[in-house]
């Protein structure tokens, strides 16, 4: 393998934790505006492993925040134009690429069934963001989840925390409600913003997808959920 790409990373941490990052093997569900950049920011950190699921093609209204949105990939897999783009920068990469949504029962058998140090839940709706944090914590697989980067602005009160210790983040707390019914009530990292809420930025949809509504999104608050849930990944593989 050809490691000349990672010479920087390698001069910041070492060619030990460097080698422990090439050696693992990580899952990424959702690749959206949280999910495309820290997908891409573990590629670009070495992960020598993934396995990304995404059945969502690009639209024109995702180009404000997402990674593979551009005029250009309007119509296509979001899946494939990231697989396409992780390859191009690492092509000895591992990739596994799942071009489809999900039925809870896929991410209970390919979590059983495949060996994975860590799963990055990056979707944004409810009920599949459910079962897969239940899927997880039920088969003691170590995972981060985002919850809501719509309707804020302040990148400063971005944070990481243990679920139980979310606050001021409307989707951390139908989150934690829903999961109590399956009495999971801690137990792993989210990225929340406890900022102001602009509740004025909120639409409602036909409730298709599983979503109800959504909040306006700035271009940078979904990236920065993003790489803050790599950075966690990152150096959780690296202490290992």
């Amino acid at each position: 393998m050809n490691l000349d790409w990672l010479e920087r990373t390698e001069l910041l941490i070492g060619k030990d934790k460097l080698e422990k990052l090439s050696k693992s093997n990580v899952l990424i569900v959702g690749l959206g505006g949280v999910g495309s950049f820290a997908a891409e920011f573990i590629c670009r950190a070495g992960i020598g492993k993934m396995t990304i699921i995404d059945g969502d093609t690009v639209d024109p209204t995702n180009k404000n925040r997402q990674l593979p949105a551009l005029n250009s990939t309007i119509g296509q897999s979001k899946a494939a134009v990231m697989a396409s783009r992780f390859l191009d920068i690492n092509p000895d990469l591992e990739l596994r690429v799942i071009d489809k949504f999900q039925q809870p029962e896929d991410n209970i058998n390919l979590i059983k069934d495949e060996s994975f140090d860590y799963v990055m839940d990056c979707i944004d709706s409810v009920s599949p963001k459910i079962y897969l944090i239940k899927t997880c914590y039920d088969t003691n697989q170590r995972f981060i989840s985002s919850m809501g980067a719509g309707g804020k602005l302040d990148a400063s009160t971005v944070k990481v925390a243990d679920i139980s210790k979310s606050y001021n983040c409307t989707f951390a707390r139908t989150i934690r409600k829903r999961l109590k019914r399956h009495n999971i009530r801690k137990g792993f990292k989210v990225v929340f913003n406890h900022g102001e809420l602009l509740r004025d930025s909120m639409k409602l949809t036909d409730g298709s997808n599983y979503k109800k509504s959504f909040y306006g999104t700035i271009s940078y608050m979904p990236a920065l959920f993003g790489l803050r849930m790599a950075s966690e990944v990152i150096q959780d593989l690296t202490e290992m």
